[in-house]
């Protein structure tokens, strides 16, 4: 199976039925999505599959199409061109201990590319999904507020 991975052609030679995120992390060794879980309840394995946030643990490679395209946080933003909501995360101190952060910030930017104007509600509901341990919620609604803007202006 043929996957386009953070900008780059990779080819796996995996089970169908092994989750994206082991294909990832495992085969791939792209270490950003994180496994929590196992069971799509936490977010902490987040990446972007063709444009939409994907719980990568609950996601079989056979069940994707050839060439699909996955982002995760490593290809989100680079150093020195961080995403706005990279850069929101720092100015707000989001991370505690930072386990669940990446995939954190791959739901957040998911919902910037769908809304850019997001109110409380919508962002409460949204990242509701995924799950902080350390509790940084304001900071992580504040940032992704901040972001938006950033994104706006743009």
């Amino acid at each position: 199976m043929k996957l386009r991975v953070n900008g780059q052609d990779m080819q796996l030679d995996v089970d169908p039925e092994m989750p994206l995120l082991w294909a990832l992390r495992d085969e791939l060794g792209v270490t950003g999505p994180k496994y929590g879980c196992g069971i799509a309840q936490c977010g902490a394995c987040t990446v972007h599959v063709d444009g939409l946030a994907v719980r990568s643990c609950q996601m079989n490679v056979g069940s994707m199409e050839d060439g699909a395209d996955v982002t995760t946080i490593e290809g989100l933003g680079q150093p020195g061109a961080l995403h706005a909501v990279q850069e929101a995360w720092i100015e707000h101190q989001v991370a505690q201990c930072g386990y669940c952060q990446s995939g954190q910030i791959m739901q957040a930017a998911n919902l910037l590319d769908l809304n850019d104007d997001p109110d409380d509600a919508t962002i409460d509901a949204v990242m509701s999904a995924n799950l902080c341990r350390c509790g940084t919620y304001p900071r992580i609604r504040a940032a992704i507020k901040t972001a938006a803007q950033k994104l706006r202006e743009a």
